[in-house]
Formats: structure tokens, C-alpha cells, sequence
């Protein structure tokens, strides 16, 4: 599934591919904005961590899970 992160005064927003379900990222910011910590941690498909200050967050776009492509066909 593809997140992206929209953070206050950056120029550019922060993209990764990760595992969860819409739900559970959801429910990740959800915590993150109501939390203790303040902090948002979210993690892509390859192990590595986007952590993200709650009070700087912008906008969360969630997208459609994607198959896995495979091989060179037309697009």
C-alpha cells in the first residue's frame, strides 16, 4: 500500500510502500495525534522506519493496495 506524508514547512511530502492495511495505518495516526508520544512511526516493506512528529503532520494519503508486478509487459 503507498502512504503519503504531507509535513508542515517541508517542500516536499515523504512516499513509502508499506504492508499494513488501511486500516491499520488509520489507526496508527489516529494514536500518533490522540497518543502520549506525539509521534508517528510507520514502516515500509523493506524494515526501514518513517517517524514523524504528530503536531507537523499535514495530510496522510492512503492508497490502493497494488499487486506486485511481474515481468515486461505493457503497462
Amino acid at each position: 500500500m503507498e502512504i503519503k506524508i504531507g509535513v508542515q514547512h517541508a517542500a516536499r511530502e515523504l512516499s513509502l510502500e508499506s504492508e499494513l492495511s488501511a486500516e491499520e495505518v488509520e489507526k496508527a495516526v489516529s494514536a500518533a495525534l490522540t497518543g502520549k508520544s506525539g509521534v508517528l512511526v510507520l514502516s515500509d516493506e523493506k524494515g526501514r522506519k518513517v517517524i514523524v512528529p504528530a503536531e507537523r503532520l499535514a495530510y496522510i494519503e492512503i492508497g490502493e493496495p497494488t499487486a506486485r508486478r511481474v515481468g515486461f509487459g505493457a503497462l
